[in-house]
């Protein structure tokens, strides 16, 4: 059996282009989760993808829309909002990593949080939910009454 060594980069673009796991409904933050955690392993700095979901909240995309250093990321609502537009989105959930480990949300998750969410409400996409996920645990802004 090969063992293959693969750097982060390579991983990332493995990441990226690959198929996701379509129509499968989002009804909590467990659910979508699940299907982004392993997206964010082996990462040692910050990421942020962009689930985007149809009317019945099934998933039809998973974009990067950027990959920061290690304790931050730059995000901007245009690149966050593009594939959402792209794939006709009715609503989309954001999520990202902290590669400390710690899922609290610091002061600049819940400041561009608040600037997702009046942008979706202005183009009419809202955000249902903000995730940061770890290795082993997560926080949900909607859970936390952020949004």
């Amino acid at each position: 059996m090969k063992t293959y060594k693969y750097n982060q980069f390579e991983l990332i673009a493995r990441r990226v282009g690959e198929t996701i796991e379509t129509e499968k409904e989002i009804n909590s933050p467990e659910s979508a989760v699940e299907v982004l955690r392993p997206k964010f392993e082996g990462l040692t700095q910050e990421a942020l993808y962009v689930m985007c979901l149809n009317s019945k909240n099934k998933i039809i995309g998973i974009t990067l829309v950027s990959l920061g250093i290690l304790n931050s990321s730059l995000v901007h609502p245009r690149e966050v909002f593009k594939p959402a537009i792209l794939m006709s989105a009715a609503s989309i959930i954001v999520a990202h990593n902290h590669p400390s480990g710690n899922p609290e949300p610091s002061q600049e998750d819940i400041q561009i949080t608040k600037q997702l969410v009046e942008a979706g409400k202005i183009i009419g996409i809202p955000l249902f939910d903000h995730l940061i996920v770890t290795e082993s645990n997560h926080t949900s802004f909607a859970d936390k009454s952020f949004l």
